[in-house]
């Protein structure tokens, strides 16, 4: 009997030096339901929209804050470029936004909500001291279980051929993708920062555990405000994460099984964000990314 193997995952590129890339999008023919016919699983995905511009602001800032306690080279070139692609993805989110406020769905009122969280429940706090380095290495520590999702989550979406089946928005799908593939280029570095500087196997539990509790309730929160708030479904359906459990499957949004999965492996104490996604197929996405290449001109 002949033993099956697992496939040979082919050699990932090294020594990838991080970058920005100054990337544009035209929202003025995109529609509201990007995904046709589906405001359900358009809204699931139009939380991100609502949770990164201050979230990932949020990232800069903290790690602005870390670069000083960074004692290796390649990691401190590594969480600078970080700091650079993080801004280039809040602005980009920003404006979708802007663009939804301008179709009549006004998104301000959540978004005021994720800010609160981000700046002041999460913010530095006035501490010094002792007090302040283990405040900042705790925010550390969030911001790799996030990083953890934001790399599976692009991993998934540069995968999701669903999406394109279904005649989603070619312009919404690039940013998806540009930022996704950003995601997977650079899903090392908070772990790397977070193992740097406390590397705590207690810390990264506690932190994954804070994680799951805080974007589950804001993206549950947030899809019920979407679903009430626009203004053709008009509140006819109420939103919720249950409804992963049609989209999960149809490939329109990730699925719960999918992320629960991802979780366990996050909590191996073997576990590298580097098994996560492919550097190889977020580099050729790109180098063919519409924005991405208009920006190089």
């Amino acid at each position: 009997m002949s033993v099956q193997r697992p496939p040979v995952r082919p050699p990932e590129p090294e020594n990838i030096v991080l970058q920005a890339r100054d990337v544009r999008f035209d929202w003025s023919d995109v529609p509201l339901h990007w995904i046709p016919r589906d405001p359900v699983a358009t809204h699931l995905i139009n939380v991100l929209h609502m949770l990164l511009p201050a979230g990932e602001e949020w990232f800069v800032k903290v790690f602005k804050e870390a670069v000083p306690y960074v004692r290796d080279d390649r990691l401190r070139e590594d969480v600078l470029g970080f700091i650079g692609q993080e801004a280039m993805h809040a602005s980009s989110h920003d404006a979708v936004l802007d663009h939804f406020v301008e179709q009549g769905l006004d998104v301000r009122p959540f978004v005021r909500q994720v800010e609160f969280v981000f700046e002041d429940l999460l913010g530095d706090r006035g501490l010094t001291g002792d007090r302040k380095r283990a405040w900042l290495f705790e925010r550390i520590a969030l911001i790799a279980a996030i990083e953890h999702f934001t790399g599976v989550l692009g991993d998934w979406i540069l995968n999701a051929k669903a999406l394109d089946e279904a005649g989603a928005d070619p312009m919404m799908l690039d940013l998806l993708r540009w930022h996704g593939a950003e995601e997977v280029e650079h899903r090392h570095v908070a772990h790397d920062l977070f193992m740097h500087l406390d590397g705590s196997y207690a810390a990264r539990l506690r932190a994954m555990g804070e994680t799951i509790t805080m974007l589950g309730a804001l993206w549950h929160r947030g899809h019920r405000f979407l679903m009430a708030r626009d203004p053709i479904v008009r509140g006819r359906i109420k939103g919720g994460m249950r409804h992963l459990r049609r989209t999960g499957p149809a490939g329109l949004t990730p699925s719960g099984r999918m992320v629960g999965a991802s979780v366990r492996r996050y909590l191996s104490r073997t576990y590298s964000p580097l098994n996560e996604g492919s550097t190889s197929q977020a580099l050729a996405y790109l180098a063919a990314s519409p924005a991405a290449r208009a920006a190089l001109r």
